[in-house]
């Protein structure tokens, strides 16, 4: 998927730092991959033996989880680091990559059960002939910045330059938002840069009107004086989703429900606690710098749900649009049941 801060025209829900997705490389390398899966291993770890018992321990079935170092990520950390998941019967074996590159790297390996992703990368991995469904939507965030004094909102960006990385859930994002002001793509001058510190720094430099960020890199922008237009919560969009294979799905049902008790504990847990009990996960796991401490606000977690098929329905549109998906798929072609029912 991506700041903590509350807004007054935005929702509650968090960022997600979601690093671009190539898809002529995707859908080429992933081709390949078809067959690829680890996901009926069955490593383990101890889950705690009920208090009195004298019964051997269950072992905890391992699920592999491919994240980035996004806000998404945190309910997982928390799940894992405070034992829920083994409580639970399940060992979160979450696996932050730095690039949804080296992601894409281990899914292809089959080294994951699940993956964060967003629907445009569902709707690239299932054009390209691999059986990925939906599990869940989760918490994630893109916010279109600017430093240009004479943009004060979207519609102010026609003829401008703006930052994103092509035939991703950026440049969904930034093509609903430009809708939405009455502007198409054809309106603005697009410059493609896959690398977000990078987008960053060329903002922060005037060398472009604006660019689209997750977290942590809008509430660096927002410190170094940047001005928010809008983010995927003002325009009503959820691209973020917990994808899982289908072939997870079939060897680790039982697994894959424990996981979501567990995170629905951690999001429990978050309610409950101050801040200051887990804050410095949140920096260490999402990449905040250490002097933004104080400009954090955790999002309102809710428990996990399943994404809306509409919102899948208008993702897959774009995509159909762009190129990127020549398949006819529709909402109940990708979304499972294995937690929640449609």
């Amino acid at each position: 998927m991506n700041n903590f801060k509350t807004r007054n025209n935005a929702s509650s829900a968090g960022r997600k730092y979601i690093l671009p997705l190539a898809a002529l490389a995707l859908t080429g390398s992933l081709l390949s991959a078809c067959g690829s899966g680890n996901s009926g291993s069955e490593n383990a770890g101890t889950a705690t033996a009920a208090p009195g018992s004298s019964a051997k321990p269950a072992e905890a079935t391992v699920l592999s989880m491919g994240m980035l170092p996004s806000i998404d990520e945190i309910p997982f950390i928390i799940a894992h680091e405070q034992g829920f998941d083994t409580e639970h019967g399940v060992n979160l074996d979450i696996q932050t990559f730095k690039s949804a590159k080296d992601r894409d790297a281990a899914f292809q390996a089959g080294k994951l059960d699940a993956l964060s992703a967003d629907l445009i990368a569902v709707a690239i991995y299932n054009n390209a002939g691999l059986d990925v469904k939906i599990a869940s939507s989760t918490f994630g965030e893109f916010d279109l910045l600017t430093g240009s004094d004479d943009v004060k909102e979207v519609k102010d960006l026609k003829g401008k330059s703006l930052i994103l990385s092509k035939n991703t859930s950026t440049e969904y994002t930034v093509a609903t938002m430009l809708k939405q002001a009455g502007l198409t793509e054809d309106d603005i001058q697009v410059t493609e840069v896959p690398q977000i510190p990078t987008r960053l720094e060329l903002l922060k430099n005037k060398k472009s009107d604006a660019a689209i960020l997750p977290e942590p890199y809008v509430t660096m922008g927002e410190t170094a004086g940047l001005r928010n237009l809008g983010s995927t919560v003002t325009a009503g969009i959820n691209p973020f989703v917990l994808a899982v294979p289908q072939k997870a799905i079939d060897a680790k049902p039982e697994a894959i429900r424990a996981m979501y008790a567990a995170y629905d504990e951690a999001v429990d847990y978050m309610k409950s606690h101050d801040q200051s009990d887990y804050i410095d996960t949140i920096i260490k796991t999402v990449g905040y710098p250490e002097d933004l401490k104080d400009k954090i606000k955790v999002p309102a977690y809710t428990p996990a749900a399943q994404v809306d098929p509409k919102q899948v329905e208008e993702a897959f549109a774009w995509a159909k649009e762009k190129g990127l998906l020549t398949k006819d798929l529709t909402p109940e072609d990708v979304i499972s049941d294995v937690q929640f029912k449609n």
